[in-house]
């Protein structure tokens, strides 16, 4: 950390900090957890005693490159539950690392480090995380590469596409491993998705593979048993081809591809000379 930046609280001989983590997840739900032996309450957050949480090494630097950090700690049934871990609810939350000082958390904390959380591995009755970093955007193309089917997601910005019609209410009423069956039929599901809303997989999704009447085959079984009917979102899909993008959505003019562009099979249809 940067001392002539930080501060005066940072700078006295004694100093009365705690390690803070704001945890964001994807599906709206932020928990706060604190190294200090008592819950503190700082911007609005409860931020909970955890002293087992603790983060590897940390080097700060004016430049962009921000290195990895591990984050170590417990597994518990209130805060980061290991069912949870397992069932990917935590996958790409947003972290933010800061220190404040406990004896006045109305005091400006000063960040540290800030990213999403990367692959997660138990040990047991604890768990550790990698930390990636904001640079981590700089790594993806330049510009996407050609390709025959449509690179956007079906309702993106790319896409535009009004999800709201082609979004339906629907009840799950029997689940067999994969497969589950709804209340009623659901139009144009086969390359959808299904959003639980209730129950032990409330927020969790899953890609439909197949579509057989009432029944959707999910690319994966529910990561926790369902009780009775449950409410789920079943939003359509999409096969992205041009013709499904032209005649079923009326929106060719926002297809994201190169569907008449010769690919490298047209090299082997003439012998050379």
């Amino acid at each position: 950390m940067v001392m002539d930046r930080a501060p005066d609280w940072l700078r006295e001989e004694l100093v009365t900090l705690a390690w803070c983590w704001r945890l964001a997840r994807r599906d709206g739900v932020v928990i706060g957890l604190t190294s200090h032996d008592r819950d503190l309450m700082i911007g609005g957050i409860l931020y909970r005693a955890a002293p087992g949480m603790k983060p590897s090494a940390l080097e700060t630097s004016d430049s962009l490159d921000v290195a990895t950090m591990d984050l170590e700690g417990a597994v518990t049934s209130d805060a980061i539950a290991a069912r949870d871990l397992d069932a990917g609810r935590w996958d790409g939350a947003e972290l933010e690392l800061f220190v404040t000082d406990w004896s006045a958390a109305d005091v400006a904390p000063v960040t540290v480090a800030r990213g999403s959380l990367g692959a997660i591995e138990r040990r047991g009755p604890a768990f550790a995380v990698e930390l990636q970093g904001v640079t981590r955007v700089l790594d993806r193309p330049v510009c996407p590469a050609t390709s025959p089917s449509c690179r956007a997601m079906l309702g993106d910005r790319a896409c535009r596409v009004d999800l709201a019609p082609l979004s339906h209410a629907r009840r799950v009423v029997a689940v067999d491993g994969r497969m589950v069956t709804l209340d009623a039929v659901a139009p144009g599901m086969a390359l959808g998705e299904l959003l639980w809303m209730e129950g032990a997989n409330c927020g969790l999704a899953s890609p439909v593979i197949a579509v057989e009447a009432e029944m959707l085959h999910l690319a994966e079984a529910p990561a926790f048993a369902v009780a009775g009917p449950v409410r789920v979102r079943l939003t359509e899909g999409c096969d992205k081809q041009l013709a499904t993008c032209r005649d079923r959505f009326a929106n060719a003019v926002n297809f994201r591809g190169e569907a008449h562009l010769p690919g490298n099979d047209l090299l082997t249809r003439y012998p050379g000379g």
